[in-house]
């Protein structure tokens, strides 16, 4: 009677089933007027923004980013001025 362990590694070095390791089929190729119109109608699905959407999100983002830029600001200077008193604090000791 086999242990455990043995079956497991038995099983492992069994080499892989055949339909596994073979290759795929290739794809069959399509036309270039096919694919134009598969293109055409896969864009006819998605759904765009309207102008006043892009407007919106885009005044969004602006107003992010300057938030962002003024905190980085922020704290730039504030570890600027830490930094700049603990080294005059070192000189002076």
């Amino acid at each position: 009677m086999k242990s455990r362990a043995t079956r497991a590694k038995a099983a492992a070095a069994a080499p892989a089933p055949a339909a596994a390791s073979a290759p795929a089929a290739p794809k069959k190729r399509t036309s270039m007027v096919k694919f134009a119109q598969e293109v055409r109608a896969e864009t006819r699905k998605i759904t765009w923004t309207s102008r006043r959407e892009t407007w919106i999100t885009s005044v969004m983002v602006f107003i992010m980013v300057a938030l962002a830029g003024f905190f980085f600001f922020g704290t730039d200077s504030l570890l600027g001025w830490v930094v700049s008193q603990v080294l005059k604090f070192a000189n002076a000791g």
